[in-house]
């Protein structure tokens, strides 16, 4: 298949698979007589693995081991445990920060009853 069924099939851009391939976390696909990318089945496979590997926000180069350790299926998956344990503990770090920035944003979007610049308690709190 030429990339642009591919990209249809896995909701991934053309301009990034061909990035993909460029960073080898796709294998560089063959060429067919005019020159256009081929992909098969096993393409495709990859491609939508490393796709929700990126919706999880897991990074490019822990992508990499992810598809390095499933050559290995009877390798132990210590390290893929790992690496979601850390993604996890990533996302809870992320959703405190956020939740944080929501109460202090509440608590500024609250604070000022004044109609002018000059009496803002937003401005003065942002201040402090």
């Amino acid at each position: 298949m030429k990339i642009s069924q591919l990209a249809k099939l896995t909701n991934v851009p053309n301009k990034t698979i061909r990035y993909y391939e460029d960073i080898d976390l796709l294998p560089k696909a063959s060429r067919n007589d005019n020159g256009y990318r081929q992909y098969g089945d096993s393409d495709v496979e990859r491609l939508i693995f490393i796709r929700r590997c990126r919706e999880l926000q897991i990074p490019i180069e822990q992508i990499k081991m992810l598809i390095e350790v499933q050559s290995d299926k009877s390798s132990p998956c210590r390290e893929v445990d790992a690496l979601i344990e850390r993604q996890l503990s990533n996302v809870r770090n992320t959703i405190a920060e956020l939740t944080l920035l929501e109460k202090t944003l509440h608590k500024l979007s609250t604070c000022c009853p004044n109609d002018f610049v000059g009496e803002c308690e937003i401005l003065k709190n942002l201040q402090q």
